[in-house]
């Protein structure tokens, strides 16, 4: 029997086991972090396994796809990841475990008998039973065979549900289940059981569509003499509309949310937030949410993506995040989408940043916000700002640039002073000339105040808009 690893003090070990059949879902990356904050609260121990012992589904891209995901989440395993497929020989000494013990049997059933099994179950009400339940194995024979468990056919089995409560099922419904199929290969019930015993798994945190195997898995675990893992089984995530989260409901894999521009501690926020929370609190630290969670606490009900609140979580988390890191994440978007950028973007985007990400909810968004500083000159002008450019309105924005081209000091406070005296010495408000000097600034982009896109673009780069927006106009 393979060691079981030391766990941690308190002893909590949990598991994220993905099957690399695809790309990994929003409600399994979920899954995972619900695992890695119980392991973090009680001071424990977090695992991944990878379960691919569907061979002709699992692919290398799909595990790659799995572990990006997760390490743009940041949860990371505290162990080397395991590969289900890698223990087959385990699984199958399990089985030969359960044969000598009377609790698993070998059925030669055939492909029609077993339809007739099936039928004769359903009309009586009962899980299907092989004639080879009690009879003893043809001897030397080449036929093919299943390994089927040998359940009890009277009684209960209660799943003692962290989140559900206890939750009973009769055993006369629970199939006799098969271990190990007709070419050697050990089934996902017996497998999962297998593994999660010799991981010294503690407690295993799940989706509800995992429910019904809990009982027959249970049944396995004490077949075996291993202690059956507390159990959790959390509810899925629906769609914004009740329904359960599809394609039409718009992204649902992880990579998706990063290209769509949200940061990673807003996802581990948001997703602990769906079907799990701490009173009010919207916005918390990962510090926080491992002291305050407790996997007791996730609600029955199955929770709702919603747009709107992870937008505004996101948002929240743009405004906090490291300017430098912000504008990396700017220009990966830019190059992404093919939009050209200035040799000194990152200088650019270093002024702007700060000025305008109050306003953005993405990183799409926040690129948005910093177009206008990285637009190359001359910066084509709109129709709306050449209309506005009268020979008044060209001759006071003359006069503007002179008095800004003498200015000693670029900072914010000392630009919206210059803006503000410039009016009042002209005897006039800033919609005489605010207009006109903004459309110079932005090309017809989005842009913050005037004295923000001013000190976003630097002095140079602001005189240069203007001579150029002026001698176009003239």
């Amino acid at each position: 029997m393979s060691e079981r690893p030391t766990s941690s003090p308190k002893g909590v070990v949990t598991r994220f086991a993905p099957s690399p059949t695809g790309y990994l879902h929003i409600g399994g990356a979920r899954t995972a972090l619900f695992n890695w904050l119980y392991a973090r609260h009680c001071g424990g121990t977090f695992l991944i396994r990878v379960e691919d012992t569907d061979r002709e589904r699992s692919t290398e891209a799909a595990v790659k796809a799995i572990f990006d995901g997760l390490d743009w989440l940041g949860l990371k395993s505290d162990a080397e990841p395991v590969f289900q497929f890698s223990r087959a020989d385990r699984h199958r000494e399990a089985v030969q475990q359960l044969l000598q013990a009377g609790r698993a049997y070998r059925c030669y059933m055939t492909v029609e008998e077993l339809e007739v099994e099936r039928e004769k179950a359903r009309a009586e009400g009962r899980a299907i039973r092989s004639v080879w339940r009690d009879r003893e194995p043809v001897a030397d024979s080449n036929e093919p065979y299943v390994v089927r468990f040998k359940g009890p056919l009277e009684g209960e089995t209660v799943v003692d549900d962290l989140v559900k409560g206890p939750v009973r099922f009769q055993n006369r419904e629970l199939d006799d289940l098969v271990l190990l199929r007709s070419d050697g290969a050990p089934t996902y019930n017996l497998a999962v059981v297998v593994d999660d015993h010799d991981m010294g798994v503690t407690h295993v945190i799940r989706g509800d569509d995992h429910l019904n195997n809990a009982a027959r898995q249970t049944l396995i675990y004490q077949a075996l003499g291993f202690e059956v893992p507390a159990f959790a089984h959390i509810p899925l995530i629906h769609g914004p509309d009740g329904a359960k989260l599809s394609k039409r409901h718009g992204a649902q894999a992880v990579g998706d949310f990063a290209d769509m521009g949200y940061l990673p501690e807003a996802m581990r926020n948001y997703l602990a937030r769906l079907g799990w929370g701490h009173g009010d609190d919207e916005v918390f630290s990962d510090a926080q949410a491992i002291e305050w969670f407790d996997v007791a606490d996730v609600v029955r009900a199955p929770a709702r993506l919603d747009w709107d609140k992870l937008n505004f979580i996101n948002g929240q988390y743009i405004r906090a995040a490291d300017d430098a890191r912000l504008a990396g994440l700017v220009l990966g978007d830019l190059r992404r989408q093919d939009r050209p950028v200035p040799t000194d973007a990152e200088a650019r985007l270093a002024r702007t940043i700060p000025l305008v990400k109050e306003g953005a909810k993405t990183i799409p968004a926040l690129a948005d916000l910093t177009d206008f500083a990285l637009k190359a000159r001359p910066v084509p002008l709109s129709d709306k700002t050449v209309g506005l450019l009268t020979e008044e309105t060209r001759a006071r924005l003359g006069r503007l640039r002179q008095r800004l081209a003498s200015a000693g000091d670029w900072s914010l406070p000392a630009l919206e002073a210059q803006l503000r005296e410039f009016a009042e010495a002209e005897g006039v408000g800033l919609g005489k000339f605010g207009p006109a000097l903004r459309g110079v600034l932005s090309g017809g982009a989005t842009a913050p105040d005037l004295a923000s896109a001013l000190a976003a673009l630097g002095q140079d780069e602001s005189l240069g808009r203007l001579d150029d927006a002026l001698s176009q106009a003239a």
